[in-house]
């Protein structure tokens, strides 16, 4: 495509183009990911260089019919050049970097990075920066399209009956909801960077909620599209990378350690890449949560719960999550529990390596937690039953997974931004996996408030009328839960040598595992129920599950279970597996949705065991998007005031303490 200047041609005479910025003005370089990785070379170019300050033009044999022109610094209007690099090499900051004051500019006939002069302020963004920034004279629109989207969380209390707890117990919650703020700044870090100088210069009220729900400019409900006036599009790494790093820069780097769970990537002084690792990143944080873990420890009456308090605080100052892990799965008669530390990947969406902070504090439910202890015992029966060929299953889940249900009473760091989790199966870390397995945990309080508040609105808006008797609470339950059981399922590692699923996959990891529990969640469903195990009617599962896929598709489709969802709600329509109704709602088939659940079931299986990188990136792009006519189905929800999530009112006040 051509991009052209309202700016004509100058006079103009030979001159040479000053050496290391040829690939800047030829246009070899499409896109701000690839010219931010010019950046440390281009920066001294154009801080020392002289350029003529004279109407002058230059002309270069290898650029063919591309022309650079100068013209003079005196006539020329610089707004779109100085915005342009800014939104490459720095799209948090409020005003140029200072080598721009020397102002080169290149018109070329045949452009193809768009570096344009020209009066106009709404610049073309490249693919890596797809979204159109917020312009800083939007303040008042912004303002009030943030009033509007926080219409989308509705506020619940997090609370549990703190009266069964003892003396000591309240204690312990009070510094575990300590540790869990330290981990809220982490987080902060991760995602954005600077969270107090972002907040302070943000005036407007429903602005600055909106980024604290966020945990930054960018709305995670709607494809991370910024709402802050004056930033851009949130760079798909996150803070956990240069944001001039280019893919292939990082994967040519001989750097040990690059692809690891808990480092960060930065410049060193030579402009190279080093890691940096998240312990010594927030030394001064881990020491201080550390010190709050070992002081839950000394009030802990549990063994198991203290062993583990005191190993995961050493785990924090060292990044060594492994033992801390196999720790916690070994305790099992305790009331309370904290899940703390670098957990998920979801939030670096360049490559899926990084982990984010985060915390959960949790009181268990012990009647529901015996409800599902019975589960547990089938998974390695589940896990031979897969609809997939024996080379795809031949490991065996750990023996000591456990099913719990638990009210959640802190959520701090990643799991607290945006859509808010409501089931967790930890740990990740697949060797511990393999030898220990894991624990499913069931947010109970957390999912009874979004059924209530979310799923069944939602059902009685875009279920048909004789199917909504099958929307129940314990199905929900279910389908959740099973979700969990069944990340412990299936294959961690590639069968043709291509190492982890996590690593082969790269930035479709999540999405395909996300996928996969969902789908292997309703095919154990259907195990089960042949068993007798289950004994609800499994119409109650298909339509609940229904339901639920629009609940977490509003959610969007940027995030990986945003892409998950996307992929099995395009495969069961494709599939014949619902219909939509003339009347806008959607009916449930119940013996086309279990063919369609066993056939996606195998499909992912086999693309995580091949590590089938190009198959998964074209799964992803043709499946993984919402169509105009569910998004028309998705307005009509909002239209009607249901809300997409929650947002909670937690902490010691709440609680009493």
């Amino acid at each position: 495509m051509d991009h052209r200047s309202d700016d004509g041609p100058a006079d103009s005479v030979a001159v040479a183009v000053p050496t290391g910025i040829e690939p800047v003005f030829r246009g070899e370089f499409s896109d701000c990911q690839s010219i931010r990785a010019l950046h440390n070379r281009t920066f001294a170019v154009f801080r020392n260089n002289r350029f003529p300050t004279h109407r002058q033009a230059c002309q270069h044999e290898p650029w063919g019919d591309e022309t650079c022109f100068a013209p003079s610094r005196t006539s020329i209007n610089w707004a779109k050049l100085e915005i342009t690099w800014l939104m490459c090499i720095d799209p948090f900051r409020s005003k140029p970097p200072a080598f721009l004051s020397l102002r080169p500019v290149c018109i070329m006939r045949k452009l193809i990075f768009p570096i344009l002069v020209t009066s106009l302020l709404s610049i073309p963004l490249s693919s890596s920066l797809a979204q159109e920034s917020v312009r800083p004279n939007d303040v008042e629109s912004a303002s009030s399209d943030a009033q509007q989207r926080l219409k989308q969380y509705v506020k619940v209390e997090l609370t549990t009956d703190m009266s069964a707890l003892s003396s000591k117990q309240r204690k312990m919650i009070g510094l575990l909801i300590e540790a869990a703020q330290i981990m809220d700044g982490c987080f902060w870090y991760e995602a954005y960077g600077d969270r107090d100088s972002l907040l302070a210069g943000i005036e407007a009220p429903a602005i600055k909620q909106f980024a604290v729900i966020n945990y930054g400019p960018w709305d995670r409900l709607a494809g991370n599209r910024p709402f802050v006036p004056g930033v851009n599009a949130k760079p798909a790494g996150a803070n956990f990378y240069p944001t001039d790093m280019t893919k292939e820069e990082f994967e040519q780097a001989n750097l040990p350690g690059k692809d690891g769970l808990y480092t960060f990537i930065r410049r060193a002084e030579d402009g190279s890449l080093k890691t940096v690792p998240y312990h010594q990143q927030f030394a001064s944080e881990m020491k201080q949560a550390a010190d709050l873990l070992t002081q839950a420890a000394g009030l802990a009456e549990d063994a198991g719960l203290k062993h583990y308090l005191m190993l995961r605080a050493d785990a924090l100052l060292s990044d060594d999550y492994r033992p801390s892990d196999m720790a916690w799965l070994d305790m099992h008669n305790n009331t309370i529990d904290v899940v703390i530390g670098p957990i998920e990947n979801y939030e670096d969406q360049l490559y899926g390596y990084k982990t984010a902070h985060e915390a959960y504090v949790l009181v268990k439910d012990k009647q529901w937690s015996d409800r599902l202890a019975k589960y547990a015992a089938f998974l390695p029966e589940l896990q031979t039953s897969l609809p997939i060929e024996d080379a795809y299953k031949q490991e065996k889940p750990g023996s000591d997974t456990e099913l719990n249900a638990y009210d959640v009473i802190y959520y701090a760091g990643d799991c607290n931004s945006g859509s808010k989790t409501i089931a967790i199966n930890l740990p990740n870390d697949e060797q511990v996996q393999l030898e220990k397995g894991t624990r499913r945990l069931q947010l109970k309080n957390a999912m009874r408030a979004k059924f209530d508040k979310i799923l069944l609105p939602i059902a009685d808006e875009l279920i048909v009328d004789d199917q909504r008797q099958h929307i129940t609470f314990d199905a929900f339950f279910s389908n959740t839960m099973f979700h969990e059981v069944a990340h412990g399922l299936g294959i961690k590692n590639t069968i043709n040598g291509r190492g982890p699923v996590r690593t082969a996959l790269k930035e479709h990891a999540g999405a395909i595992e996300e996928g996969k529990a969902d789908i292997l969640g309703l095919h154990m469903i259907n195990q089960l129920h042949q068993k007798g195990e289950i004994t609800e009617d499994l119409e109650d599962f298909y339509v609940t599950f229904m339901a639920g896929i629009f609940r977490s598709v509003r959610f969007g489709a940027s995030s990986a279970h945003g892409k998950a969802n996307m992929i099995r709600f395009n495969f069961f329509r494709d599939a014949g597996a619902f219909q939509r109704q003339a009347d806008g709602k959607y009916r449930v088939d119940v013996p086309k949705f279990r063919k369609a659940a066993r056939d996606l079931s195998s499909l992912l299986l086999r693309l995580q065991g091949d590590g089938d990188y190009a198959g998964v990136t074209e799964l992803v792009k043709a499946k993984g998007v919402i169509s105009d006519q569910l998004q028309a189905d998705l307005d009509r929800l909002s239209q009607k005031g249901i809300p997409v999530d929650v947002v909670f009112r937690q902490g010691k006040d709440v609680l009493g303490l």
